[in-house]
């Protein structure tokens, strides 16, 4: 069964950074794109970026020139470089993995921004 495991999250003032790390375990077989959503409470869950393993990446506009995706397939972890956080990135945010048809959940780490 694939398991995904968040870590990273926390308290940061506005203008501030922080790295999110998420880390797959027990794939049989190579997982194809990984991306981050996020949820604020009392929002929809939105994409936040996506990557490939090739390493093609996408981004919501929201966060482009802000928020860089990467992946180690070597690893199989996947990490999202926040920087210039602002109030309204405040969210838990999901890892998320896909693998054919299917897609993995992570149980999601939480990030505030605020003073």
């Amino acid at each position: 069964q694939v398991q995904l495991v968040e870590s990273g999250g926390g308290l940061v003032q506005p203008g501030g950074s922080l790295r999110l790390s998420c880390a797959a375990s027990g794939n049989r077989r190579s997982i194809d794109a990984m991306g981050w959503y996020r949820q604020a409470p009392g929002k929809e869950r939105e994409l936040v970026a996506v990557i490939t393993s090739a390493g093609s990446t996408s981004y919501a506009d929201s966060v482009k020139g802000r928020f860089t995706i990467s992946r180690d397939n070597a690893k199989n972890m996947v990490y999202l470089q926040m920087n210039n956080l602002k109030p309204e990135d405040t969210a838990t945010y999901y890892c998320n993995a896909r693998i054919l048809l299917l897609t993995y959940w992570g149980q999601g780490t939480q990030v505030q921004v605020t003073v």
